[in-house]
């Protein structure tokens, strides 16, 4: 496994995005998510964070997904792992768990 925890971003607003209709929102797909990660990978550290577009965000890499998700470039919520994108939109377990077990994780 890699020396640090994984960071996962999950970047989202609190209204729903207009072509994810019937999606969940983007904080429930943040806690479905935490949830989801800490059962499979019990005991492998990890971190995961919830990052709201419509704040005021000073990270350059994290307002560069921000701006693009906003020019309707990238859906939301949209998640990163280690700074790759696995999803966005309607996201999906698959790619998630595949970009961690590619980084070092074992699923239970």
């Amino acid at each position: 496994m890699s020396q640090s925890p994984v960071t996962i971003e999950v970047y989202g607003a609190d209204i729903i995005c207009a072509s994810c209709v019937n999606a969940p929102s983007s904080k429930d797909t943040y806690e479905w998510l935490e949830a989801a990660l800490s059962r499979k990978y019990p005991g492998q550290p990890f971190s995961i964070n919830y990052i709201d577009i419509e704040q005021d965000i000073k990270d350059s890499r994290q307002l560069e997904i921000i701006e693009k998700i906003r020019e309707d470039e990238y859906f939301y919520p949209l998640v990163m792992v280690d700074h790759e994108m696995v999803g966005e939109g309607y996201i999906q377990l698959k790619p998630v768990f595949k970009a961690m077990e590619a980084l070092g994780y074992h699923g239970e």
